[in-house]
């Protein structure tokens, strides 16, 4: 466990930021920031959908945002509910975020930032 520097802080804010300027009640309940080893940003919103299934976790569009130019080294995750309180990424989320960043670093509350393998203890490997 660390604790939080300035930057983590300011990708709090930006979390909180994207979800105060576009939830949309019953279609984006969280929001979500990531940085990469860049020093870029992606922030997302949750996309809810009529089919539960279908729906999309803000983590994972700001992780494929990042992807889509190519930035995928990523460093630090943080995602927010409305009332901008911090929440931990849900079990699918950890998954996704372990595939693409073993040792990202996962802000799971005001004072607390750990690695999405401390999340995601034993965490599923495919076996090729």
């Amino acid at each position: 466990m660390s604790s939080l520097s300035s930057i983590d802080r300011e990708l709090i804010e930006q979390a909180r930021s994207i979800i105060s300027k576009r939830f949309k009640q019953d279609y984006h309940h969280i929001g979500a920031a990531l940085r990469t080893k860049s020093g870029r940003v992606f922030a997302a919103v949750h996309l809810e959908a009529n089919v539960g299934r279908v729906a999309v976790c803000a983590e994972a569009i700001a992780i494929g945002m990042a992807a889509a130019v190519g930035d995928t080294e990523l460093e630090t995750i943080v995602a927010v509910d409305p009332q901008g309180n911090i929440v931990s990424p849900c079990g699918m989320c950890r998954e996704l975020i372990s595939d693409y960043a073993p040792d990202c670093q996962t802000i799971i509350s005001e004072q607390k930032i750990v690695t999405i393998g401390e999340l995601l203890p034993h965490k599923y490997q495919r076996i090729d």
